[in-house]
């Protein structure tokens, strides 16, 4: 599938989960399901079934890491920068954690997993497990420290850890170290699953969006749009390759890192005194401005 293919693909799913919702054929509740089979089957077994076969020493490497944190940490620099000045507690802590936080689950792994190769795929996996061990504990800091939320921290962290994602990751690690095989059956049952990721994270999210209506900050919300899909991945561009990285490493990190805001930080501001009508609005607008960086991206980068 050429890559404008691919993308005309990506939207029309999103497509087919904006409408779902609005005509009541996807409810809050199948939604709900559907999230649930995306998040705790099809992404665990796509994280698993990435990683066990591949050498462990090619896929956890040090510019993969290192690069990683270096883009993720400047981002967070630039986004406190940027939107110092917003006003509204609640309104400048949401601009913030969603200029740097990527939807690497729902839209980062399962692209690249249907665009590159099996390695790329595996890295790609690996900084979906490193990056929201990274970014939810930030994100979660920032919005309760601006916000003054009455939150306990530390149960926000233990909720973290209960994600299937990380054990998946974990496992595949270790089957990776100490060469343990799959039955072919098994690994053909996983692929199955993990193929659905894709197409069903789209439905999901496309069935998540809201444009609030109503007035907002138009400066605010471009500014989260520059920052998160054109800034981001440029930069991740230029960390990776001024790392030294393997083709690779470059192909996982900026596809990842040029996801757009993830809906959860939607969830987060909600729960922890963020202004959730700006959430909402920053999310639809770098999911659908999404489409066409990525197309970008991965015409680049292929």
């Amino acid at each position: 599938m050429s890559v404008v293919l691919k993308l005309g693909y990506m939207l029309a799913l999103l497509g087919v989960g904006l409408v779902a919702k609005s005509t009541g054929v996807v409810t809050e509740s199948r939604r709900d399901r559907l999230t649930v089979f995306a998040f705790y089957v099809a992404l665990p077994a796509l994280v698993f079934s990435s990683t066990y076969a591949q050498p462990i020493s090619e896929v956890v490497t040090p510019t993969l890491m290192l690069g990683l944190w270096a883009v993720m940490f400047l981002m967070i620099g630039v986004s406190l920068l940027v939107h110092r000045s917003v006003a509204g507690r609640g309104a400048r802590s949401v601009a913030i954690v969603q200029s740097y936080h990527s939807n690497f689950g729902f839209l980062g792994l399962p692209l690249v997993a249907s665009t590159f190769g099996p390695l790329t795929t595996a890295k790609a996996s690996i900084i979906l497990g490193v990056g929201s061990l990274t970014q939810v504990p930030v994100t979660v800091a920032v919005l309760v420290s601006i916000n003054d939320a009455d939150v306990a921290f530390r149960d926000e962290l233990v909720e973290m850890f209960k994600t299937p994602v990380i054990p998946a990751l974990v496992t595949g690690l270790l089957f990776s170290y100490f060469g343990l095989g799959v039955p072919s059956v098994v690994a053909a049952g996983l692929d199955a699953v993990a193929s659905l990721a894709l197409p069903v994270a789209l439905v999901c999210v496309g069935a998540s969006l809201s444009a609030e209506t109503g007035s907002f900050d138009v400066r605010t919300v471009g500014s989260v749009v520059g920052l998160k899909v054109f800034l981001m991945p440029i930069l991740a561009l230029l960390v990776f390759s001024a790392m030294g990285s393997d083709w690779s490493t470059v192909q996982a990190g900026v596809t990842m890192l040029a996801a757009p805001t993830a809906v959860s930080t939607f969830v987060y501001a909600t729960e922890l005194g963020g202004d959730p009508r700006l959430a909402s609005m920053n999310v639809f607008v770098t999911t659908v401005v999404s489409v066409g960086t990525l197309l970008a991206v991965l015409r680049f980068l292929l």
